[in-house]
């Protein structure tokens, strides 16, 4: 099965569908996003905008899912950053907070308010 994200005209994904790869095939047999992008544009029509993404995050760095961003730049989705004080990893491609994750069996979450993890 092939994952195409929906994007609008700021690339926010605004749909995630899945298609049979045979519908992502060109004529030598080969896995195409431009085959698969143009079905997608079948099925909702031409005005629409499509990016393959991967569900194990083989590319893109991220799997898309509503809300996220599409990074034309980098070629990678981004989830929605989750509090203002988080920054954004160009390695992984995921947020992180500015204090480390505890390290121990402990839950937590995180206290924007005053920067730290709470103990739950």
């Amino acid at each position: 099965m092939a994952h195409f994200a929906q994007l609008d005209e700021n690339n926010i994904v605004i749909n995630v569908i899945v298609i049979s790869n045979e519908d992502c095939l060109d004529e030598d047999g080969n896995e195409s996003e431009v085959v698969g992008i143009a079905f997608c544009n079948s099925l909702y029509g031409d005005s629409t905008i499509w990016k393959q993404t991967s569900y194990n995050s083989n590319f893109r760095a991220n799997y898309a899912s509503k809300g996220y961003t599409y990074d034309p730049t980098n070629n990678v989705f981004i989830s929605p950053k989750p509090y203002p004080s988080w920054s954004l990893n160009t390695t992984s491609w995921e947020w992180e907070a500015p204090v480390a994750f505890p390290i121990n069996s402990k839950d937590y979450r995180w206290d924007e308010s005053n920067r730290t993890w709470v103990e739950l």
